[in-house]
């Protein structure tokens, strides 16, 4: 018996009241639970299991044909451009901005501070994180970076300017953003979407095709025509997590997967968390976000899917030699650029 009358536990040659033990394992989780979380997700549930890979999904090898390049020089390569004299140009997981001429690598412009530790989840408010990259009539770029904003950047001087803070528009649901380059200022177009991530126009420009990454899924908002203002669900319960959609020379939609959902005897990990949110964000409070990656398959892939929303074919790296997350597919001089969030490389696909 205690001093105070109550049972006491041993540890260690110490002694202290049994009730102590609960009483401190309910204050670490609830000093856990008000710490920020670095994510904020919306609960959401997958109705079907992801679908058999047969027919178009059928596993095969075609990106083992690929090669990698400037490896160790570019972290993460995620999105792609290319100007009118065929320079490529793309933006790293370090918040840096690049030009690839012929097999020569240019350093542009740091998006943020330029530090050492740029790179790494931790530091990239401080460094920058550029998404997606495009190229605008006059020959700049212009860039989403997910800290900063969107801006219009100079490939050749590396000068920025800010088109639109992020400060005006973050917000923790998905949304789709028009931008008026002539009033400089942006309407919002849908919300609610769960991690509205890759984005593209039709060959007509009636509607636009946005990827809700989260719940593997790409919707169609239509922007011209009978159904101007309307959205639909274009394809749904993908094999994996879609991120940038690009329209190929053969007219079909090109989609990188980032990481493969295939099916199995438990649902996928992901699949799992959807509908508890709050155990998604105790788990990114005390691990970092790359704890995820022990869970998920390291497989390449990426799709072609036709304008009717049909997989037509699917290019496979099933033990992930080559590389086992695809960003983006850019079609540029007879060969395929697949980027990805993180890897140290570029592949190229012949």
């Amino acid at each position: 018996m205690s001093s105070s009358g109550g049972p006491a536990l041993s540890v260690a040659g110490s002694r202290f009241p049994a009730w102590g033990f609960p009483v401190a394992v309910i204050a670490a989780f609830a000093s856990i639970y008000f710490l920020p979380s670095p994510i904020d997700p919306e609960p959401f549930i997958f109705e079907k299991p992801p679908p058999a890979l047969v027919g178009s999904l059928q596993v095969n090898k075609k990106l083992q044909s690929g090669q990698r390049i400037f490896t160790g020089q570019l972290k993460g390569p995620e999105s792609f451009t290319v100007d009118d004299e065929g320079n490529l140009y793309t933006g790293t997981v370090d918040g840096k901005l690049w030009m690839i001429s012929g097999d020569q690598l240019h350093f542009i412009t740091q998006m943020g501070q330029n530090m050492p530790e740029c790179g790494t989840p931790d530091y990239e408010p401080k460094c920058g994180r550029p998404h997606g990259v495009r190229i605008d009539r006059d020959g700049n770029l212009i860039v989403a970076d997910s800290y900063f904003g969107l801006f219009k950047v100079s490939p050749r001087t590396g000068e920025k300017t800010l088109l639109l803070s992020s400060e005006q528009e973050t917000n923790h649901l998905g949304r789709l953003l028009t931008y008026d380059p002539v009033t400089r200022t942006a309407r919002t177009v849908l919300s609610g979407l769960y991690m509205a991530n890759g984005i593209t126009l039709s060959p007509h420009e009636d509607y636009i095709l946005i990827a809700e990454t989260s719940i593997c899924r790409i919707i169609r908002y239509w922007v011209s025509g009978a159904n101007a203002g309307e959205t639909e669900v274009f394809v749904d319960n993908l094999p994996g997590y879609p991120d940038n959609i690009r329209l190929s020379d053969k007219g079909l939609y090109r989609v990188g997967i980032s990481t493969a959902r295939f099916p199995s005897f438990f649902s996928p990990f992901l699949d799992a968390l959807g509908p508890y949110p709050f155990l998604k964000r105790f788990i990114a409070k005390v691990t970092p976000l790359s704890f995820y990656n022990i869970f998920l398959h390291k497989h390449g892939l990426f799709l072609e899917i036709n304008d009717k929303g049909d997989i037509v074919e699917s290019f496979h790296d099933p033990d992930g030699s080559i590389t086992w997350t695809v960003s983006d597919v850019f079609e540029h001089n007879g060969k395929m650029y697949l980027g990805n969030t993180e890897l140290p490389f570029l592949v190229v696909l012949q």
